[in-house]
């Protein structure tokens, strides 16, 4: 079983402010959002198939806790509240399949995948794509 666990800084990101516009975030919000988002700090715990994710920024902290193949809530890049699964896609990826609660917008999901000593995280939302590279601290 992969090994996710550990702190993470970002090496680049491709694509978030496309991902803002395909979720609806004005102009305005997605230059702060971009801004704040440049940086972001991870911290990942993982017993077996258990995780804990916490994503910090310098405007908003997000905290996950999942276990791979159960329904849990968390919230859309934007903020808009979703139900999630989480399953396996490869041995060392998982993908998650978000549902929003409320409301219409575009299919959301995200995976983490560990490929060397890099961790490939990717946020999609339709068919918009984005990739941030993080490497541990």
């Amino acid at each position: 079983m992969p090994n996710f666990a550990g702190t993470w800084k970002m090496k680049s990101s491709e694509n978030f402010d496309e991902l803002l516009k395909a979720l609806g975030v004005n102009a305005m919000l997605r230059k702060v959002a971009g801004a704040a988002a440049s940086k972001p700090h991870v911290e990942i715990r993982q017993d077996g198939e258990q995780f804990y994710i916490k994503t910090s920024t310098t405007v908003r902290t997000t905290e996950i806790n999942f276990h791979i193949g159960q329904e849990f809530d968390e919230e859309t890049v934007d903020g808009r509240k979703c139900r999630s699964l989480a399953t396996w896609e490869t041995e060392n990826k998982i993908y998650c399949k978000q549902t929003l609660l409320e409301g219409d917008g575009p299919k959301t999901y995200w995976t983490r995948e560990l490929k060397g000593d890099e961790l490939i995280l990717i946020f999609g939302a339709d068919d918009v794509v984005c990739t941030r590279i993080y490497v541990r601290e």
